[in-house]
């Protein structure tokens, strides 16, 4: 990469720093999401666990916790 290519590139990624509650936010959504996978396998083929509990934990973790994690962005608050 040149420095010229370098030097337009910075900017760009300045702005996509993810702040502590990013990181919080997605670890978050890789422990819930690693959480229902072991709640999906321990549990017997056609128990609540397995066919309900787990599902819905991964649909939080997989489409609400990590582009939550992605997209959010600490401001300031409006009064």
């Amino acid at each position: 990469m040149s420095k010229s290519s370098q030097k337009e590139a910075a900017p760009i990624l300045g702005r996509w720093e993810f702040s502590r509650i990013n990181y919080l936010i997605f670890l978050a959504g890789i422990v819930d999401i690693l959480l229902a996978y072991v709640i999906m396998a321990t549990g017997d083929t056609n128990s609540f666990q397995a066919l309900t509990l787990a599902p819905i934990m991964l649909v939080i973790g997989y489409i609400l916790l990590i582009p939550l994690a992605i997209l959010y962005k600490p401001g300031r608050r409006a009064h």
